[in-house]
């Protein structure tokens, strides 16, 4: 296998164990589109409208993801 597809695999392997939700995997509330991942409503507000569900820290909790696994350490 050449290099840069090799590359390629991996960055797909790990943009699949981030836990991004794609569109078809996120509570019917979240409407919002954003680079393939379904957001809510106020999702420029994570700490006063996301931790609801992806926790006080954003980081996840039951099945809401770690918002860092997508955005890193944005906030």
């Amino acid at each position: 296998m050449n290099r840069r597809i090799m590359i390629l695999a991996m960055g797909l392997i790990l943009a699949l164990a981030t836990g991004c939700k794609e569109d078809s995997e996120a509570p019917s509330d979240h409407t919002i589109s954003k680079n393939g991942s379904m957001h809510k409503p106020g999702l420029y507000d994570p700490e006063n409208e996301c931790t609801g569900c992806h926790g006080a820290s954003l980081r996840g909790g039951g099945e809401a993801p770690s918002c860092y696994s997508c955005h890193s350490q944005k906030w």
